[in-house]
């Protein structure tokens, strides 16, 4: 700016000069004075381009400034973290020659030791190598019994499930067997403690009659109130084809006076039974092969003392009576 106002104070001072000169000088001024306008316009347009470029370049340097300026303060932070790092290296290194000088002294001090434990880490090895087998060998035997283990398993399901089904045999047998003493009970209401008793045990049940309700002394042929009640059994007994008889007869210890067909006791027990048989297959349609007569004389006493009381009570016929078990028996077969 202040070379433009030169420019011009010249201008001013040479067109005062020349105010009074000739045409021609006055021309060549003017075309002087036009150059320099011309010129002067050019300075005006290249200086504010140098304004321009002024401004851009303190600008430039203004953000390059700040730019140094972060460098140069990057640069003393990596500094001093270098400085820091250079100082913790050779702190590790001190410690680690310290280290190395350790370890060479243990490794020179420490040879036999070292020998030593090489001889037992090579015991040991051998001693895990052979629990190593033993363990192979114990796995294959826990194999084995796991295999066992697993057999009987299933066996035992299956017993389990036999016994299930043989328990339910049994429940059934044990209601039949229920259901069969109340059937008799009801068969024989008007004889039950006249003579006669009905009890259950073992899965079965028993009629056990005196020898006064069925027969005279000595005798083998039953009484009229025998037959009757023997008649009413055989009718439960013809609706229970289930039911296995057995017709036991007892005397009592009383040697038996032989006359006739009867010789002894066993006789006389024997041929009583094989009358009530005879009256229980006369009197229904039971099947005789469903009965069974047996005679077991004094040798299974009801009491075992010698009075005429014990005697009486001895002197007796049983009809037992005995759920088939076939259902139970074609279990037990295919186990």
């Amino acid at each position: 700016m202040k070379k433009t106002y030169k420019y011009l104070a010249v201008i001013l001072f040479a067109s005062s000069l020349f105010s009074c000169v000739p045409q021609r000088k006055l021309e060549e001024e003017q075309a002087k004075r036009k150059t320099c306008e011309t010129e002067l316009a050019d300075l005006k347009t290249r200086c504010q381009d140098c304004d321009t470029k002024l401004t851009e370049a303190t600008k430039a340097i203004a953000d390059n400034t700040k730019i140094i300026n972060g460098l140069q303060k990057d640069t003393s932070i990596a500094g001093n973290s270098y400085r820091g790092l250079t100082a913790k290296y050779d702190k590790l290194n001190q410690i680690n020659e310290q280290l190395l000088d350790k370890y060479n002294r243990l490794l020179e001090g420490n040879l036999s030791d070292t020998k030593k434990l090489s001889g037992e880490l090579q015991g040991t090895q051998e001693q895990l190598l052979k629990k190593e087998d033993e363990l192979k060998r114990l796995a294959a035997e826990l194999d084995a019994k796991k295999k066992d283990l697993d057999a009987l398993t299933e066996e035992l399901k299956k017993r389990e499930a036999r016994v299930a089904e043989l328990e339910g045999i049994l429940k059934k047998k044990d209601d039949a067997t229920n259901e069969l003493k109340k059937k008799i009970s009801d068969a024989l209401t008007g004889f039950e403690g006249k003579g006669l008793t009905i009890t259950q045990k073992n899965g079965k049940v028993y009629v056990s009659m005196d020898e006064s309700l069925l027969f005279a002394s000595g005798s083998t042929t039953v009484e009229a109130k025998g037959v009757e009640a023997l008649k009413k059994v055989a009718k439960v007994l013809e609706q229970n084809t289930d039911i296995n008889i057995l017709i036991e007869g007892h005397t009592d210890d009383v040697p038996m006076v032989g006359k006739g067909d009867i010789k002894d006791n066993w006789d006389l027990s024997v041929m009583r039974a094989t009358s009530i048989v005879k009256i229980i297959t006369k009197n229904s349609s039971v099947d005789p092969k469903r009965l069974t007569a047996a005679g077991r004389g004094e040798y299974f006493p009801i009491e075992a003392a010698k009075t005429a009381e014990a005697r009486k009570k001895n002197r007796r016929t049983e009809i037992i009576l005995t759920p088939k078990l076939d259902e139970l028996l074609k279990v037990l077969e295919t186990n």
